[in-house]
Order: structure tokens, then sequence, then C-alpha cells
């Protein structure tokens, strides 16, 4: 029982500092409320910076990817406990944008800045719509289960892990991904983007777009026809009335498992 409640307190803990660095990055991204922002006085030369922030960009997108593919969790496992895979997961997650807001160099430079105070407040509510919509996405998606608190409650209970159904409720009968959607708002919509910023949305969106194809191949594996089925009724990322429309006859309202890789 002792272990149950060690492993429960590790994956409350690595869930509270995965709260903490979502918080942080919020204002690291809109430029406000943090003492480190994406943008700022440079104070390294260009080149230089500019290579600290891909290798900071590049570090979290390997670590984020490849440990969520299905050959490095079974060897993982082998090493912690699998009631706190998705923990460790979460928290090497966490580490890895910690070390980017620390080490990150701000590139100055500006490519467009918003000046009409309609179109800036505009830019702010997509901004904040993109941070709602992915929280609101994590829960549709379960949660608990994707940050890894369920698993290590489960285990704390002594009841065996279940996995997720899948299903398509709300924004996922629209896109097969509103949580990237979301992720896409909040790192472009900005009245002033400067080449920190454009590099830093350029290169996430690239990773997103990427790891689409990775979680979408682990999905198929997972659920076969009825993803296969999902992927042809559903368009990816922009909606489509008439597919969408198709998508809300044909399918389940329960709890999707999509998302759970990345």
């Amino acid at each position: 029982m002792a272990m149950r409640i060690l492993l429960f307190g590790y994956g409350v803990a690595s869930y509270l500092v995965f709260f903490a660095t979502f918080l942080y990055a919020i204002g690291f991204i809109g430029n406000f409320g943090v003492p480190r922002t994406l943008d700022g006085i440079p104070g390294e030369p260009l080149a230089k910076a500019m290579a600290i922030n891909v290798g900071l960009l590049s570090l979290f997108a390997v670590q984020h990817s490849v440990m969520a593919r299905k050959w490095f969790k079974d060897w993982w496992t082998r090493i912690v406990p699998p009631p706190v895979e998705r923990s460790t997961y979460v928290l090497f997650s966490s580490v890895a944008l910690i070390l980017l807001f620390w080490q990150w160099q701000p590139l100055g430079g500006q490519i467009w800045s918003v000046e009409n105070p309609a179109a800036v407040l505009a830019l702010r509510v997509l901004f904040a719509f993109g941070w709602g919509l992915v929280l609101v996405s994590t829960f549709l998606i379960n949660h608990f289960d994707l940050f890894g608190l369920r698993q290590v409650w489960l285990h704390l209970m002594g009841r065996p892990y279940t996995a997720l159904r899948f299903g398509t409720p709300g924004p996922y009968r629209l896109v097969r991904h509103p949580l990237y959607v979301g992720w896409f708002f909040a790192f472009w919509m900005t009245p002033t983007m400067t080449l920190s910023h454009l590099l830093f949305a350029v290169m996430t969106t690239a990773y997103i777009l990427v790891a689409i194809r990775f979680e979408e191949s682990d999905l198929i594996r997972d659920h076969g026809e009825a993803y296969e089925e999902y992927r042809r009724s559903v368009p990816m990322l922009i909606p489509s009335s008439r597919r969408s429309a198709a998508a809300r006859a044909s399918a389940p309202a329960s709890v999707p498992a999509s998302a759970r890789t990345s």
C-alpha cells in the first residue's frame, strides 16, 4: 500500500508541475505576467540565438514524440512502473518546456504589428480562445487519463487500468484534432509578430503536422476500421460542413482516444 501511495503522490506532483508549466506557457507566448517571454531584448548574436532556440524546440519535439511511441513505452515500462508511465511522460515534457522557457533567446525584429484597437482585441480574444479550446479538448478526451492521474488513482484503489473507448464528442465531430487547432490559435494569434514568435510558431506548427501522422498511425493500430472510418468522415484540422455532417450522423459520442499520443 505504501508503494501505491508513493506512486499516487508522484503522479499528482507530476500533474502539478505540468499545470504550472501550462499556466506559465500562456504568459510566455502571450508576453505578459511572467519573467521570461518569447520576446525581449536580444542578448546573443542572431545566428547563435537562433541555433539555441531551434535546439530547444527540437529537444522538446523529440522527447514529446519518442516517449509517446508504443515501442518506447514497451521498453520504458521495464524501468518505470506502468501506472506512472504517463505521469513520467508528462513530467519529462514539462521539464523540456521549462528548459525552453529558461534558455529561450529573443531574436528581435518585427514581422508585423497590428495597431487598430479592435483588431488587437480580436487577436487577443482568439489567443484566449485557443488556450480555452486546448483545455476543453483535454477534458473531452479525459483530462485525467491524458495527464496520468487516472492511472495512478486506479492503481491506488487496486483496480486495473482500462483503456478509453473511441468516440467523437463535441468538436471532435467537426475536426479530428481540435486540441491542435487550439494550439494553432494560441501560437499564431498575436498583434505583434516578431522573429522570435515566428520561429516558435513555425517550428511548433511543423512539429504538430508531423506528430499527427504518428498519432493517427497509433490510433489506427489501436482502433482499426473505426478510426479509419472516422478519418474518412471528419477533416483533420479545418471543418467541412459536408464531411462533419456525415460524422455527426454516424460517430458514437463516447470518450475519444485521440490525443493520447503526440
